[in-house]
């Protein structure tokens, strides 16, 4: 029997014709050889929709170097693409409007704002939620910051923590801001009057829409900040995982905890120890993170259905309760490596792969059973 064609789509970086994710794409193509699939990579400018064949990335295991090829459509779509202000995106819009009955592992969610709308109508996730609100005038945010103290300025479609800003109150009207511009780089410490924090945030709106979110304390004793990654993925039988958490740690002088920006990872375990110094509360947090983790992709799973991995951005605060950070659909994994946790990191790049053999077998063969409702239903 053929192998079944996975394609993975990703969108090449804003000012090349490379993919940010590479190495990550290259490991992930090995194992799905392994598993019985035939997996390559592409962006949808790779696309001919006249002779519906794409020009793609096909990594040459034995000469261990990728190579250009036209490959036919695939049967299942690995949607790996971030969003970027660019024309790219808008082509990646056109090919899944053009193509929407193509078998997806997974689709768009909505963006931080309409994620947090439909979680804060679960009564078990909202307690979880920081108060969250778009930024509109300086109002609202002297508003939040009367009763936080501190407030988070983010994208609506950021990621990776760009272009987020920590804003606290210092007193005689002026305000404390820091944080990363649009390009992750580090943003010089400053105090700024309110004419120039609305002066600020004026021009960080022109960029687009962003979010307001209350400051949890997430700072360590020595000034850094961090927070819990944690991954859920579905399995080979379609159902939800707890794959693995780690704790990042952000450089100094950051008010993000990324790795891409400089994070550092850390056990998980170590680090709730060090924060609680006893192994029962750690191990009661970490029962309520995954308690938590499974509520949000359960709730999120009956409005978008084709899912197959989530990770969660979590804060702990100083009573050990936690809070909802961020959803992220397209997670990077590289930090269980960083940990030397093998195992874990095997089967995060493993699980949207049996995943992706069990939609294909259920949905995706041409003498799969009618019948079963959509993709990722189940």
């Amino acid at each position: 029997m053929k192998a079944p064609l996975l394609g993975i789509m990703a969108l090449y970086r804003a000012k090349t014709n490379q993919f940010e994710e590479r190495s990550y794409f290259r490991k992930l193509i090995v194992a799905g050889r392994k598993m019985g699939l035939n997996p390559y990579l592409f962006s949808p400018e790779d696309v001919d929709d006249r002779s519906r064949r794409i020009l793609a990335h096909w990594y040459d295991s034995d000469r261990k170097k990728w190579v250009r090829r036209w490959m036919p459509f695939p049967d299942i779509i690995f949607d790996r693409c971030r969003y970027q202000p660019t024309r790219r995106f808008e082509q990646l819009r056109q090919f899944r409007s053009k193509y929407p009955d193509l078998l997806y592992l997974n689709r768009p969610l909505a963006n931080k704002w309409g994620i947090f709308q439909r979680l804060s109508g679960n009564r078990d996730i909202a307690p979880h939620l920081p108060e969250t609100r778009i930024y509109i005038n300086h109002d609202e945010l002297e508003d939040m910051l009367n009763r936080h103290g501190t407030v988070i300025i983010k994208p609506i479609n950021g990621t990776g923590g760009r272009g987020i800003l920590r804003v606290r109150r210092t007193g005689n009207g002026k305000f404390m801001v820091q944080g990363r511009d649009h390009n992750r780089r580090l943003i010089t410490v400053r105090q700024l009057d309110a004419r120039g924090l609305k002066q600020l945030l004026a021009e960080r709106r022109r960029q687009g829409n962003h979010l307001m979110q209350e400051g949890i304390d997430i700072t360590l004793p020595d000034g850094r900040v961090h927070d819990f990654r944690a991954l859920v993925q579905k399995d080979g039988n379609g159902e939800w995982q707890f794959t693995g958490m780690a704790c990042r740690v952000g450089p100094p002088r950051s008010v993000t905890s990324n790795l891409h920006g400089g994070g550092q990872a850390v056990l998980s375990r170590a680090m709730l120890l060090r924060r609680f110094r006893s192994e029962q509360k750690a191990e009661q947090i970490e029962a309520g993170i995954r308690k938590l983790c499974f509520s949000v992709v359960h709730d999120l799973q009956q409005k978008y259905v084709d899912m197959c991995e989530l990770a969660l951005d979590i804060a702990v605060d100083r009573e050990g309760w936690p809070w909802l950070l961020e959803v992220n659909p397209k997670p990077a994994r590289e930090i269980f490596a960083r940990l030397g946790q093998k195992e874990v990191y095997r089967t995060a790049i493993e699980r949207p792969l049996e995943y992706a053999l069990w939609l294909y077998n259920r949905f995706g063969r041409a003498d799969a059973p009618p019948g079963g409702g959509r993709a990722g239903e189940g």
